[in-house]
């Protein structure tokens, strides 16, 4: 019997150490170092023979000049969703790993089993650690949608998961979910770094060799100390990041790697009971149309990606009850807000030094785009005032440490969308007017250089 070893392995990057660590020198984190058992002899013969079975034996390649690689276009898999098709880069490339990850119960399963029902004519192959096939079938037949290539699987060993996939030569693979699978290669428990990352290169092998898609399915929760799609993160093409609230309808799929296209995309949906609704239009749903009259909101125009659409930016500024005043954001930089709320008290000679100031994005969304800056501003203004401003007016600007409001990227995307959506007036910064492409907007234009000129034009 071969003797046993442990090692300690961080539970967030995968660092291994032969002894306990207080805090990780390669991530950083305190206290996610466990304990792991292994034993130093060789594979399994069977599953040794297994993975030589559906070629994923090493030593098949040998080095090649870029001269001689022949490259083409790569034709996508369309996966009929455009929400998905977008975040992916324009659809799945052939050959690639494609990591799925959110919080248990956010919908994961949920969208990638609608997906592929709605793939006729593609041989796809569906395995299931979680659900037995009678769950599945419920859930496909909730989901009002029916495909008679997908194949239904339910198996945890990675060695018979590619005996299915030899024999079924499918076009697509789905592991649903990575954290249940398990290699004879290793032998800690389901679940550990060591079978996660045993499984995820043995797969992702597979997919380049075969050029077959792979896409799996990981669990993490709010803190992200399951360690496998924090390992997975260094092995897959694409990670896509599942988000939202249980307790609301929306979730939002955000890209955070992609090898094939950007990493700035994201796309909505709207949780149904029969299903995860594309939401094409995002600025009617993030928009409240009933807010005449209310002080403390405003409307931007954000970019995320190639996609414009707007938003609204709720403020609260009351008094402070305690001695400290209260600062929160939710869907925007904290820091951020505090240096916009010094430039207020700087340069426009607001005090809100002694005020509570709570600032909240409408629908869930979080937002980076510096564009914002002015309708943050605009809305803790408004409330602190207790001033309402028109519902027919959309800003756009950043705004400067000396108070200034500097030029914006795309301006004409951002013009476009509001437009579209029945505005009547835009505030944007006067440099952004040089060079305007558009010549005879249908809405108003109202050009500012200070933080006080559009003060003056939304409040006189």
């Amino acid at each position: 019997m071969a003797k046993e070893k442990s090692i300690y392995v961080c539970t967030h990057c995968g660092q291994e150490s032969v002894k306990w660590q207080g805090k990780c020198p390669a991530c950083g984190e305190w206290n996610t170092f466990v304990e792991q058992v292994i034993r130093k002899e060789v594979p399994t013969t069977k599953a040794a023979a297994t993975l030589a079975n559906v070629g994923l034996e090493r030593g098949k390649t040998h080095p090649v000049t870029l001269n001689e690689i022949e490259a083409g276009d790569e034709s996508r898999m369309d996966m009929h969703d455009a929400e998905l098709n977008r975040v992916l880069g324009g659809g799945l490339v052939p050959g690639s790993l494609v990591l799925i990850g959110g919080e248990p119960g956010i919908g994961k399963s949920t969208l990638v089993l609608q997906t592929v029902l709605r793939m006729p004519g593609r041989r796809i192959l569906y395995v299931s650690g979680e659900e037995s096939v009678r769950q599945l079938k419920l859930r496909a037949d909730r989901l009002s949608h029916t495909s008679s290539d997908c194949l239904i699987v339910c198996e945890t060993s990675l060695e018979q998961i590619l005996i299915h996939i030899k024999n079924t030569r499918p076009e697509l693979v789905i592991i649903d979910s990575i954290q249940t699978i398990y290699t004879e290669m290793a032998e800690s428990s389901p679940g550990s770094i060591t079978q996660v990352r045993e499984c995820s290169a043995a797969i992702l092998r597979f997919a380049k060799e075969s050029h077959t898609p792979v896409i799996l399915i990981g669990h993490i929760n709010k803190e992200g100390s399951i360690a496998g799609p924090k390992v997975l993160e260094h092995i897959v093409d694409t990670v896509l990041q599942f988000e939202g609230d249980q307790h609301y309808m929306y979730r939002i799929l955000r890209s955070i790697k992609n090898r094939f296209g950007s990493t700035a995309e994201l796309g909505i949906y709207e949780m149904r009971q029969d299903g995860l609704r594309q939401v094409s239009n995002p600025s009617e749903l993030l928009l409240n149309q009933d807010h005449e009259g209310m002080s403390g909101v405003a409307i931007a125009s954000a970019i995320e990606g190639i996609r414009p659409f707007l938003i609204e930016v709720q403020a609260l500024v009351s008094s402070a009850v305690y001695g400290n005043p209260q600062r929160s954001a939710t869907g925007f930089d904290i820091r951020r807000m505090n240096m916009l709320l010094a430039v207020l008290e700087k340069r426009v000679g607001f005090k809100l030094a002694q005020k509570d100031v709570f600032l909240n994005i409408a629908g869930g969304l979080r937002v980076n785009d510096p564009a914002i800056d002015l309708a943050v501003i605009s809305a803790i203004l408004s409330s602190n005032m207790d001033a309402a401003i028109e519902p027919q007016v959309c800003m756009a600007g950043e705004i400067g440490l000396s108070g200034e409001i500097r030029p914006v990227n795309r301006i004409e995307q951002r013009i476009t969308e509001a437009e579209k959506l029945g505005f009547k007036q835009f505030i944007l910064p006067r440099h952004n007017m040089q060079g305007l492409s558009i010549k005879k907007p249908g809405i108003e234009l109202v050009p500012v250089k200070k933080v006080e000129e559009a003060f003056r034009i939304l409040f006189g």
